[in-house]
């Protein structure tokens, strides 16, 4: 009987097994985990896990740390951290109320997969919090000592990382459950800072004569910032400045407003301008973006064809001064997105990119966001000086902040033997070893516990960070399948002294 399952579950994540790990999703989709703001639900984790005669602790930075003792005849074996992060990216489309805030996650199952249809599904990190909780939660499990990780802030700057107390771990071995292709162990990922830009603006009045009118590109998939990066998917604000110099310079335009992106780590879906124009100039205002529209769909066949642009009345109290647009607009479309670099020594893998993923501009003043991120570290620094000093040229502040280190690859892994073993053995298949380009904690929890020998995986999800996110619900059981038979093969090599586990259990903090 699954100790977890209780009335009041999601019926729709009620049918689903493992029903251990579904009751403990359902406790996430229940409970509002925005960055930063992940206190309600590590509260309800932490008087879960006291209750259940767990170990419970929250350091400075915020993470809790919940430990559980090893298996009848395991105490020797190997401790082994089961690391996850609490909070989602809250991405929701133009139109929808839900309220990231206070609403519930409203799952939905469909062909194969759970999805949500209007918001992100906080599948991203959120299936693998409830692994882990699952694996506490069972006392059938063999496993030696463990320790679960679960920290804050991963999605906004990696702030519970970068926050991680010394001495707190005792594990010398740690399963990461943050990625997202079953099937696939990873061994390394990419590091990464911002760019924050700032500005400040000089406003001025509107002319009687100009008519206010507000231009939106929605429509785009979005996506992963890293991940998804290399798939040329649109970026809403790249494409709206495009659009918008393209007008300027064919009619009389003066912008009141530009915004875009809602996440520095997702790709940005929609965008949208305020701007005035002359009343004899609406027409062919219209025109020209009925003719972007055609265009632009055209240009991204089968990646953003759902493109669409609309043309809505607005109403304006203040313009920018011409100089700011020119400076704003020219700038934004001279800024890089997008693949920089390929690695040359892991094939098929981006090593540096970043991502214009926010925007916010008005008469008074505007920002922008740059995520950039590189397998090399004086990769990330390179692009993000080049971003640096394009802004410069118009005297615009751009700070480098929230740098992150990537994760270097260890191929001779003790840990990833046994865990390619483990999967060999119980799926008669062989899995791969992929360098993700996406921003792990492993990487910072490294720096700290530099003995710690480290792998990741995870079920299947597509669309994180963006509308529609989706997890394949088989792979979550066989997820679950692995995670139980790798923490038994620990258990067992650990307590038998098996020599590849004993030895990465030497590492030092």
């Amino acid at each position: 009987m699954n100790k977890t399952r209780q009335a009041g579950i999601d019926p729709v994540l009620s049918t689903l097994e493992p029903a251990a790990v579904w009751a403990h999703f359902a406790t996430l989709c229940r409970i509002p985990r925005q960055s930063k703001a992940e206190g309600r639900l590590r509260d309800e984790i932490r008087r879960w896990a006291l209750a259940r005669g767990l170990s419970a602790t929250v350091d400075a930075a915020g993470n809790l740390l919940l430990c559980k003792v090893a298996s009848s005849g395991m105490d020797d074996a190997p401790g082994v951290i089961l690391q996850a992060h609490l909070d989602m990216v809250c991405e929701k489309n133009a139109g929808t109320a839900h309220d990231f805030s206070c609403d519930p996650i409203r799952p939905l199952a469909r062909d194969g997969w759970l999805l949500a249809e209007e918001t992100t599904l906080g599948a991203d990190n959120g299936i693998g919090v409830a692994l882990i909780l699952a694996a506490l939660d069972d006392d059938s499990l063999r496993h030696g000592p463990l320790e679960a990780l679960l920290t804050v802030d991963e999605e906004a700057g990696m702030g519970g990382a970068h926050g991680l107390q010394r001495g707190l771990l005792q594990g010398r071995l740690l399963l990461n459950l943050d990625t997202e292709e079953w099937g696939e162990f990873y061994l390394g990922c990419a590091g990464g800072l911002d760019v924050n830009v700032h500005r400040e603006g000089r406003a001025e009045p509107v002319p009687g004569d100009l008519s206010a009118w507000r231009v939106d590109l929605r429509g785009l998939r979005g996506g992963h910032s890293g991940i998804d990066i290399h798939e040329q998917r649109g970026n809403a604000i790249k494409l709206l400045v495009r659009v918008l110099r393209d007008l300027e310079s064919q009619l009389p335009l003066r912008l009141a407003q530009l915004s875009g992106g809602s996440a520095r780590n997702a790709l940005p879906r929609e965008a949208s301008a305020t701007l005035a124009v002359p009343s004899e100039s609406v027409d062919a205002l219209a025109a020209r973006l009925a003719s972007w529209q055609s265009s632009l769909r055209e240009e991204l066949p089968g990646v953003d064809g759902a493109l669409h642009i609309d043309l809505v009345p607005a109403s304006v109290d203040e313009l920018m001064s011409v100089d700011d647009q020119f400076i704003w607009l020219a700038s934004l479309s001279a800024a890089p997105h997008g693949v920089r670099r390929h690695s040359p020594s892991v094939a098929g893998v981006v090593e540096t990119s970043n991502n214009l993923g926010m925007v916010g501009i008005t008469p008074s003043g505007g920002f922008c966001n740059f995520m950039v991120r590189s397998l090399v570290d004086s990769g990330s620094k390179a692009l993000a000086d080049e971003i640096g000093a394009l802004f410069a040229l118009s005297g615009t502040v751009a700070e480098q902040a929230g740098h992150y280190p990537g994760w270097a690859p260890n191929p001779a892994s003790p840990l990833l033997a046994l865990c390619q073993s483990v999967y060999r053995r119980k799926f008669g298949a062989e899995s791969s070893v992929q360098v993700i380009h996406a921003g792990l904690e492993c990487g910072l929890i490294a720096a700290r516990y530099p003995g710690l020998d480290m792998v990741s995986f995870g079920p299947t999800i597509r669309g994180a960070h963006a509308p529609g996110e989706r997890v394949e619900i088989a792979s979550v059981g066989r997820a679950w399948q692995l995670l139980t038979a790798i923490l038994a093969a620990v258990g067992e090599g650990g307590a038998s002294a098996e020599p590849p586990l004993a030895h990465a259990a030497e590492g030092t903090s």
